[in-house]
């Protein structure tokens, strides 16, 4: 069953690494989503799995076939990897309808007549775009385009899918509709897919694991939800999240054996780690993260706040909330609204609180605060 392995895979552009040492494992079946802003070397590490770029040192390796090996020579032309590749653009043959456009990848393979009319017919109903084999590019949407554009390159039967950016085009409406369709044509399909974003909502929300790269190192690569919940590190933490998660600079005394005193010139918290037991020296630079959603607005809270501004959306109400000059963000669920200037009380229930480590900004525990 087809698989993908990295193993110590770096890319240098002259004296600039694009990917360094990456070491990953793509198991079948799997969507596989190379996450990370602009430049840290997820398309670069698409391309070279797809055989598009070559690496400068390392292997891959397909179903456990070496498809490139800087140490051997080995380099595997693209079309013997058995992988179709989607486009941010779509690359579609404007002269050619949408039926002909699917069938001629077949047509090149010397496919017969009747098994690419079952195949195209068959794409065609999958993608539900049947009524328009007959239409050229121009007179179909981006939306349609793009099912188009996928229905070819799943014509040959890749078992492996990768895909660059292929919804920043589309307007919102539309990227969350394709979205739906990308992850049910996943189920379908049974194929592995690897796709790139720079969107953390659409690696969230495609996704069976999250590779999270930042300069061409690997940051994290775990699925989506263990990736928000437990990040390895303040990048991870403060990059996936929308609102971002919010990041107090503190410092540490270990009070009471297994808990933590935090304070700044805002806050004095107490913290409870949950995961494992740390031990924090008087003074302890920490950086404590904690997520918009376990703030809570409620009358039992400890803590006094004035409300800075809000922004409701109908489903929910992102709170800026300023604690003694401190602003945090808040999300409030539900129809709700406030009054700027208006003083509330916070408290903190939720049972996820992260601290890191402010010199190698590294997660060390998992807690409660009180």
């Amino acid at each position: 069953m087809p698989h993908i392995r990295l193993e110590h895979i770096t890319k240098r552009f002259g004296k600039a690494v694009a990917v360094d040492d990456l070491n990953i494992e793509i198991k079948d079946g799997e969507f596989v989503t190379l996450l990370g802003p602009s430049g840290c070397g997820k398309t670069t590490t698409l391309r070279m799995i797809a055989g598009l770029e070559t690496p400068t040192e390392g292997e891959i390796y397909i179903d456990d076939r070496c498809v490139f090996s800087s140490k051997t020579g080995v380099d595997i032309s693209p079309d013997k990897r058995n992988v179709g590749f989607l486009f941010q653009n779509y690359a579609l043959w404007p002269h050619m309808t949408v039926y002909k456009n699917i069938a001629f990848g077949l047509e090149n393979l010397k496919w017969d007549r009747k098994t690419i009319d079952a195949r195209v017919n068959e794409l065609l109903e999958m993608l539900r775009i049947s009524e328009y084999h007959g239409r050229y590019p121009a007179e179909l949407s981006g939306g349609q385009q793009q099912r188009v554009a996928i229905a070819r390159t799943l014509a040959t039967g890749p078992k492996i899918l990768f895909m660059d950016e292929p919804l920043s085009n589309l307007d919102a409406k539309l990227r969350m509709e394709m979205r739906t369709e990308l992850k049910r044509l996943h189920v379908e399909t049974g194929s592995t897919f690897v796709y790139v974003t720079h969107d953390q909502l659409e690696a969230m929300t495609l996704s069976s694991k999250i590779c999270l790269l930042k300069e061409g190192l690997l940051q994290q690569y775990e699925p989506p939800l263990d990736v928000y919940h437990n990040p390895a590190n303040h990048f991870v933490a403060d990059f996936v999240g929308s609102p971002n998660i919010n990041i107090l600079e503190m410092e540490g005394e270990q009070v009471n054996l297994d808990e933590v005193k935090l304070t700044n010139k805002h806050l004095k918290l107490l913290y409870t780690p949950t995961t494992s037991s740390i031990t924090v020296p008087k003074g302890k630079k920490l950086l404590l993260g904690i997520r918009p959603e376990d703030i809570a607005i409620t009358d039992e809270g400890s803590i006094e706040a004035k409300i800075y501004s809000t922004l409701p959306s109908g489903m929910e109400t992102i709170v800026k909330l300023d604690v003694d000059g401190l602003l945090l963000t808040c999300v409030v669920f539900g129809g709700v609204d406030f009054e700027i200037g208006h003083l509330v009380k916070i408290g903190f229930n939720a049972k996820n609180y992260v601290l890191f480590d402010a010199d190698s900004e590294l997660n060390i525990a998992s807690g409660t605060l009180s």
